[in-house]
């Protein structure tokens, strides 16, 4: 990271269980060595052990950071969204999302009960259901076999969601999600869950309304060479290097708008 980076993230990191006197002892290594070495891994794709020795020790890394579980590094991802929403002129807190998911192709590590063939995509592997605000920002993930439904998946993610965000009232969704989740979704979340269909007079590729913005985080995924394919063993690690890629792309926005020194 840069030091304009540094600045703007370090205030949002959790606080270490010692600190607030939850016992343990306090780490050996910086924390801002510790979050390049995760960003490092993740960016380029590599294993664990082939962490380069200008780092911390890999599994010092993997246990301070705790990127093998979603929540440590989901919490410091939320509070990075919030302070980009609100640089931006929006509330900390999104009205309105898009879902959708992608289909992507999992390692020999993946066993075979998280993983599952997606006969639409004609995928052997894993599937990543997201929901995602109006900047494209991640506000929620879950990570399932490629076999999956995309309506069971968005019942329980968008209960998690509305959990986490205080019930967005919309969000934006394509045809896979018709049917009984449309009536679902108003009763029991309190959401309007709007199908965004393609006209069929159009032909070729054609840009729909709020559905380009969740098929650009997907991209931006992608251009992780750790989740160009799945490589976790548990589906939660799978979620975590989610959550620490958007953070990744996240810390770079503010600090660009941070005035450079003369």
């Amino acid at each position: 990271m840069t030091d304009a980076e540094w600045a703007e993230v370090r205030p949002l990191l959790p606080v270490p269980g010692w600190l607030r006197g939850r016992g343990g002892q306090p780490q050996a290594y910086c924390h801002r060595a510790i979050l390049d070495a995760v960003r490092y891994l993740v960016d380029n794709g590599i294993k664990w052990r082939a962490v380069p020795a200008g780092f911390p020790p890999w599994d010092r890394v993997y246990d301070s950071s705790a990127a093998g579980a979603t929540t440590p590094v989901k919490e410091f991802h939320d509070r990075l969204r919030s302070r980009i929403r609100e640089r931006e002129g929006r509330d900390a807190e999104p009205t309105a999302g898009v879902i959708d998911s992608q289909s992507v192709k999992a390692d020999a590590v993946v066993g075979s009960d998280s993983r599952g063939f997606d006969g639409g995509k004609l995928i052997n592997g894993r599937k990543r259901h997201v929901v995602v605000d109006t900047l494209g920002l991640l506000l929620g993930v879950m990570v399932t076999a490629a076999d999956t439904g995309d309506r069971a998946a968005a019942q329980v993610l968008l209960e998690q969601v509305a959990d986490a965000h205080h019930q967005p009232p919309l969000v934006w969704a394509d045809g896979g999600y018709t049917g009984s989740l449309v009536e679902y979704c108003p009763a029991t979340l309190a959401l309007v869950l709007a199908i965004v269909k393609r006209s069929d007079d159009h032909k070729g590729f054609v840009v729909l309304p709020k559905r380009w913005i969740v098929e650009r985080l997907f991209a931006h995924l992608m251009r992780t060479r750790r989740l160009a394919r799945d490589f976790e063993r548990r589906t939660t690690s799978a979620e975590a290097m989610i959550y620490w890629s958007m953070s990744l792309l996240m810390t770079r926005r503010p600090a660009r708008s941070r005035p450079q020194p003369a």
